[in-house]
């Protein structure tokens, strides 16, 4: 099977029930998405599949179509150019060990790709499954924020 993964094609040669997170770290060498949970709960695999955000630990292949667009952390930046969300987690301070970043910054780009104008009410409920141990989530709450001026 063919997958669209940052704006290019792979061929794929694992077994159908095999997890896009494994695909990508084992078979693609694509190490940016990170495995935490494994179960789908901490939110440190996350993607974006056209353009919604995706735990890639519970996504089996056999659930992707070729036509799907999936968006990886290595995707992100543009041309060695930070994007604009990953400078804002920087100057925010929103990265302490970087563990949970990747995921962070994906589900950031979807919702602002969504709503570019977010209530903190808002950014919290989007950041509800993505677990992160180090920073009490001001510093990224206030990077999305950051993110959302930075994009406008």
């Amino acid at each position: 099977m063919n997958l669209n993964i940052n704006n290019k094609i792979y061929a794929v040669s694992a077994a159908s029930d095999e997890t896009l997170l494994n695909i990508l770290r084992e078979e693609l060498h694509l190490m940016g998405t990170k495995k935490g949970c494994d179960i789908g709960v901490c939110g440190t695999c996350t993607v974006l599949i056209n353009g919604e955000a995706k735990r890639s630990c519970v996504v089996k292949l056999s659930q992707l179509k070729e036509a799907d667009a999936i968006l990886t952390i290595e995707g992100v930046a543009q041309n060695e150019k930070l994007h604009p969300i990953q400078e804002a987690f920087i100057e925010a301070g929103a990265i302490q060990c970087g563990f949970c970043t990747p995921g962070m910054v994906l589900t950031a780009k979807a919702l602002l790709d969504k709503n570019p104008k977010p209530a903190r009410e808002e950014i919290k409920k989007a950041f509800v499954a993505n677990l992160c141990r180090c920073t009490g989530y001001q510093q990224i709450f206030e990077a999305v924020e950051l993110a959302s001026k930075k994009m406008s």
